[in-house]
Formats: structure tokens, C-alpha cells, sequence
């Protein structure tokens, strides 16, 4: 089928929660993916940061099928041994010391907010359950981290939420102290907001958190669903800000393409949960841990960080000179390969001039532009998504100015 019939019985079958292209993707080879049309597009989606690897990378591709056909589940009942190994590499290649699996980003904030509220129960008395988070963050669709999501956007239409979540501005320390009381349990941050629009916090900011967490004895959880896992030039975001959170969440990028959620915890957090308190079918099975286990050997082995890190800092000078260059775009936001470039103008319209010129980005909030190339991008890539952005900008914003 090509796109036209793909998009029609798509729009006759499936729910319509998304807001779709016109188009349906059904091949990806590295930076590089192909529609049903045959068209080819660079990729600075790259699946909203799952994609890290680039699309069908050989080791996990060859992880997948060897596990396929030997066993795709059974259950947490018993052991299984790639999860055991995923959690191993997991945790020796951080500061914490126990791991959760599940299959989602907002599966692994749920296990967070859960764990929170029992270690503080336990801890600091039976009426401590406030989790404080971020104004712009994005935590998830559940009820619970839609409700810890500081966007009301999402809020409207399911009402009532859950409970016990204040929300403070991000980067604000003054704000943050003054919204600790005695019911507090947790503050729950994203180190760089992705989905809020690109900001990353400040390193004193973040470090100034951690001391007044531990002053109040409140855990720190750092959501790293999309910011983790080399995409911001280091393992994990938290080790630029020399700041190490008590739970951390990853997704998106665990598994190379596969359902995957984790959640991280030091040993004095993760000892609160014990057998029966929390729970995932499908968290952990085989086929998904072993697609884990490949993918985070390549982001170690295959000098990926360091790839995110240079080419990042390199991607990010080439957006500035196009911000010098047309007075419309007003400032360049994030770190490594997690970019956003904000817009006095249709975002919308210069993502739709770009794909048509074969290069995926997309936008947020109808005036940031996000950039999110996959952790194996070359300088050719940047260089002609740059191209190519910038004869986007010429069409919907006009000739710019030197």
C-alpha cells in the first residue's frame, strides 16, 4: 500500500489520539527512513528519542531475532536472564543500585511516585505523600503522571486527578523551598524538559535541590525518559550536573526500539518496596531486556556519548548562526542531541517545508522547534539538516538578514 492508502484506513480503524502526517514510514536503515511512497527523509525524530541507535541497528536487530526464537516471555514468577544482565549494566554504569523494569516511560514514573510515597510513609509519617514537580515538565499520559505533568493542557477533560502534586516554576530555587511542607515526600524533575520546550536546568539550580532534599529528607527523582541515555552527551544527564537523584527513570532509548521502561533506585529507596507492592506483566521479558542488553553495549562501546557530546555542541553553533541570521528565531535551548530552537512564527509550517524537503523534526507548543537525530548522526547529517532547515525558514519566514 502507499501513503494515501495507509492514511485511509488508518483514519478508519484507528483511534484518533495523534496528530498524523500524511504519511506512513515503513522502512528506517541508520539516520534514514523511507515512506510507503519510496520517499527518503533524514530523521531528527528519530521516534521521539527511541531511535537513539539510529533504526534497525545490526546488534539489536540480531539480539531480537536470537531471543525470539528462544523464548519471548514467561513471567517475573521466575528469573530471567537477560533482565538480570540489564539491570547489572544498568547499575554499574550509575549511581544507583537497584532497578524495575516496565515498559514505558510513564510506567517507570508510576513505579517512582509509588516508591516515593511508601519510603516516605515509612520515613517521615503517614500523611507525607506530595510529590513537588516542575511547571513545563511532561511525566506521562497515566492519570497519575499526567496529573505530576506542570502542563494544565493536559489536565482538562479528566477531572478529578489524583492527589498529591504541587507544581513549582522550573529553575527556581526560592519557589521550590517555599513549597516544601510536611506533607512533601519527593521532588520529581526533568534535567533538560523535552517536551516542555527545551530548557535545561541550571547546575547550581540542580545542585542547590539535591542539598535541600537531603535537608528535609525528601527523595529526588530525576526523570531521564527522554534526556537519558547519552542523548544529552553523557550516560545520564545527571552526571553534567554532578548531582546523583535517589530514583531515576529511563525509557525510550533503553531498548533500541523496543517497549522498554526502567526504574533505577538507591538501595535506601529501593528497600521500601518489597513483594506484591508493585508489579508489571510484560516489565522485563525477554525479548525486550535482551534488545536492552544490545543496545546499551553499542551506547558503551560504540562511542555514542562522546559522538552526542561533540556533534551536539557542533549542531548547536549551526543553529545559532541561523538565528543570527533571521531576526524571527529568538534563542537555541537544550544539551548535546536533545536541541530546541524557539520561533516568533507557524513552527508547524517550517516542520511541514522540511519534510517536504526530506528532513523530520518536529515542534512543540506551536512555537519551538525540536531536534532530536539519532546518537550515531555525522557531521554530513547536521550539515544538510541544517541546509535544509534553513531553506525552510527562507520559504515560511522570508530571506532572513546577515
Amino acid at each position: 500500500m502507499d501513503n494515501a492508502a495507509i492514511v485511509s484506513r488508518g483514519e478508519k480503524y484507528v483511534m484518533r489520539t495523534y496528530g498524523r502526517y500524511p504519511m506512513a514510514l515503513v522502512r528506517g536503515e541508520g539516520a534514514r527512513v523511507w515512506d510507503a511512497d519510496g520517499k527518503e527523509y533524514l530523521d531528527f525524530v528519530s521516534g521521539l528519542a527511541v531511535n537513539s541507535l539510529g533504526h534497525c541497528h545490526p546488534r539489536v536487530v540480531e539480539a531480537i531475532r536470537e531471543q525470539a526464537g528462544r523464548l519471548i516471555h514467561c513471567s517475573n514468577l521466575y528469573w530471567i536472564e537477560p533482565q538480570v544482565e540489564l539491570a547489572r549494566l544498568l547499575v554499574e554504569n550509575s549511581a544507583l543500585d537497584k532497578v524495575f523494569f516496565c515498559n514505558s516511560g510513564a510506567e517507570a514514573n508510576e513505579a517512582a511516585i509509588k516508591l516515593a510515597r511508601k519510603y516516605a510513609k515509612e520515613h517521615r509519617g503517614p500523611e507525607s505523600y506530595e510529590i513537588i514537580t516542575m511547571r513545563r515538565s511532561f511525566h506521562g499520559r497515566t492519570l497519575a503522571t499526567l496529573t505530576a505533568t506542570g502542563q494544565e493542557k493536559f489536565h482538562h477533560g479528566f477531572a478529578p486527578l489524583p492527589p498529591g502534586f504541587r507544581y513549582v516554576p522550573f529553575n527556581d530555587l526560592s519557589s521550590l523551598r517555599a513549597a516544601v511542607g510536611p506533607r512533601t515526600c519527593a521532588v520529581m524533575l526533568e534535567p533538560v524538559q523535552g517536551e516542555g520546550g527545551v530548557y535545561a536546568a541550571n547546575k547550581d539550580y540542580l545542585q542547590a535541590v539535591r542539598a535541600l532534599c537531603d535537608d528535609e529528607g525528601l527523595l529526588l527523582i530525576f526523570d531521564e525518559v527522554q534526556c537519558g541515555l547519552g542523548r544529552t552527551g553523557y550516560l545520564f544527564a545527571y552526571q553534567y550536573y554532578e548531582v546523583e537523584p535517589d530514583i531515576l527513570t529511563l525509557a525510550k532509548a533503553l531498548a533500541g526500539g523496543v517497549p522498554i521502561g526502567a526504574m533505577l533506585a538507591k538501595e535506601r529507596a529501593a528497600s521500601a518496596f518489597a513483594p506484591g507492592d508493585h508489579a508489571s506483566t510484560f516489565g522485563g521479558n525477554p525479548l525486550a531486556t535482551a534488545a536492552g542488553v544490545a543496545a546499551f553495549k553499542a551506547l558503551l562501546q560504540e562511542g555514542l556519548v562522546e559522538n552526542a557530546r561533540v556533534l551536539g555542541q557542533y549542531f548547536y553553533q549551526q543553529l545559532e548562526g541561523l538565528v543570527r541570521e533571521f531576526p524571527q528565531l529568538i534563542e537555541v535551548r537544550g544539551r548535546g542531541l536533545l536541541l530546541g530552537v524557539e520561533i516568533d512564527g507557524p513552527a508547524g509550517e517550517v516542520v511541514a517545508a522540511c519534510q517536504e524537503r526530506g528532513l523530520l523534526i518536529n515542534s512543540l507548543h506551536g512555537h519551538v522547534l525540536r531536534f532530536l537525530p539519532p546518537l550515531i548522526v555525522t557531521r554530513e547529517d547536521i550539515d544538510r539538516a541544517v541546509t535544509i532547515l534553513k531553506e525552510a525558514l527562507h520559504e515560511v519566514l522570508g530571506q532572513g538578514q546577515k
